[in-house]
């Protein structure tokens, strides 16, 4: 019989479903956008109703296209954006909006604890930077300004846990997310009331899901959810990854020597590690897939979904013109981007529209215009200040490590060989893609593969799964300019900090 595995994966927008073979081979992917909601400055939300459907939609349409009889799909996994925060009641109704990681309500509340030493108390169990989009931060926050939700709330999830949680009717929480959002003694491996107290939260203590790890099965699919998908009751689904996770494993992360990026709504810099790395200059350091191993991260919500609100909000006419063209208005980006060159323009973009690497307050801005720059040169200042708010991230890995001979990339910026270009020639290391279209399905693919035994480990099974497409190596000629870019960037980053201060 063959087997075939499906991978969920559930960002800050987008929701995709990939169905696998056991060889990592991509049958059909599919993907529905969901509705952010920004009700107030700092606030960003979703309906959990809408984003459930938007789950069953694509399950349905990987089904469709693949024509693959759900009695052969042997295992089923989920990842998704890690923190943020996604609340339920006994019945596993939502209480209020699910919360995106690049929410920053909570901002005043990291300050304080930044202020009074919270922060560091909790440190060496979490390892990890207090910040605004956390659980931890987000549910002080609802107890100071909306205790009512708290009191009505029986799981806290995180958005993986939720869908799970929609497949199979049981409540978990998997290690691997659980572990990045400062409500776990990451050290000890278990919840801890000393951190809840010491962040004035305890109460949530009885509302956190029991836990599980990435490649235990958590559940089967119920009769409800196999009615709704289309998928067959039963069928196992795995405890899924933290999406730094499945990124790093659906790249091949499985020793020290490669570090991965993930260029998506956020900025991923990551690698991993068998001792774990703790400082308080570090953004985190979290439990990996793999057994045995930790992951060490530095990131922020800068990425590519600067390009994403730019295009929507600034682009209507080349809309237009890509659809009678019947291409992506992100391909005819990327045809402007290439007409220009490095050294034509010094424009500069902060890539801080959802959050910000140097200062709290940091907000998104282009400078350096004159009167000839075009939408071209705006663009390619767009990619570029979204890849040295990457390096900015990975020279601080750097100083725990040595350079890595590559660097492994996923996100949606690596369907733009112009961006992975830049990427290799501003850190000046080879840039390697992994073939396939999602990284995210593949990795969930991966975790439901190990799961249910198809593959005794996570390295064995990454080891079958992936393959490297196209190598992106460093040009030369492009180092100096990019360097002394690279300073003119920290110098104006440098200059505006009185101002957001």
């Amino acid at each position: 019989m063959p087997k075939f595995i499906l991978g969920i994966d559930n960002g800050g927008t987008v929701t995709k479903a990939g169905l696998f073979t056991l060889d990592g081979k991509e049958l059909a992917v599919a993907s529905r956008t969901t509705e952010m909601f920004m009700p107030a400055p700092g606030h960003t939300e979703r309906n959990m109703h809408e984003l459930w459907d938007a789950n069953v939609q694509v399950i349905q349409e990987v089904l469709q296209q693949s024509g693959i009889d759900p009695d052969y799909i042997v295992g089923i996994a989920t990842t998704g954006h890690g923190n943020g925060i996604y609340l339920v009641d006994e019945n596993g109704e939502p209480v209020t909006n699910g919360i995106i990681s690049t929410d920053s309500r909570a901002k005043d509340i990291i300050s304080e604890w930044n202020d009074d030493g919270t922060a560091n108390k909790v440190l060496p169990k979490t390892m990890q930077s207090l910040w605004a989009g956390q659980p931890a931060a987000l549910l002080a926050w609802f107890k100071k300004h909306q205790p009512e939700v708290l009191s009505q709330t029986r799981w806290i999830f995180m958005c993986k846990d939720y869908i799970r949680y929609k497949l199979t009717g049981k409540p978990h929480a998997e290690i691997t997310d659980i572990s990045g959002s400062s409500l776990f003694n990451i050290r000890e491996r278990k919840y801890d009331e000393e951190i809840l107290r010491t962040l004035g939260i305890e109460e949530v203590f009885t509302k956190l899901p029991p836990v599980k790890y990435s490649g235990e099965i958590c559940g089967y699919v119920t009769e409800e959810a196999a009615q709704l998908t289309g998928l067959k009751a039963g069928t196992p689904v795995a405890g899924g990854l933290f999406d730094i996770d499945a990124s790093a494993i659906a790249t091949g992360i499985t020793d020290e020597e490669k570090l991965c990026i993930v260029a998506g709504t956020w900025s991923i810099n990551e690698y991993i590690t068998k001792e774990p790395v703790v400082d308080k200059e570090l953004f985190m350091t979290s439990i990996y897939c793999i057994p045995g191993y930790w992951l060490t991260l530095e990131g922020s919500p800068t990425s590519a979904s600067n390009l994403e609100w730019f295009v929507k909000e600034y682009f209507n006419h080349e809309y237009e013109e890509a659809k009678k063209r019947k291409i992506s208005v992100y391909e005819l980006c990327n045809e402007m981007v290439e007409k220009t060159q490095p050294t034509e323009s010094n424009i500069l973009f902060f890539p801080f529209l959802f959050g910000s690497n140097v200062h709290p307050n940091a907000k998104a801005c282009f400078f350096g215009f004159n009167g000839w720059h075009t939408k071209a040169h705006m663009l390619r200042a767009l990619y570029e200040g979204v890849v040295f708010g990457h390096k900015i991230h990975v020279d601080k890995l750097l100083k725990y490590r040595k350079k890595p001979e590559i660097i492994r990339i996923a996100g949606g910026a690596t369907r733009s060989e112009v961006w992975m270009q830049m990427f290799a020639d501003i850190l000046q290391t080879p840039i390697e893609v992994v073939e396939g279209t999602e990284q995210g399905t593949l990795g969930a693919a991966i975790c439901a593969a190990v799961a249910t035994g198809q593959y005794p480990s996570f390295t064995e099974a990454a080891q079958e799964m992936i393959k490297v497409g196209k190598t992106y190596t460093p040009d030369q000629q492009c180092q100096a300019v990019y360097e002394e870019k690279y300073r003119y960037f920290n110098k104006v980053l440098d200059a505006l900090e009185p101002i957001w201060q």
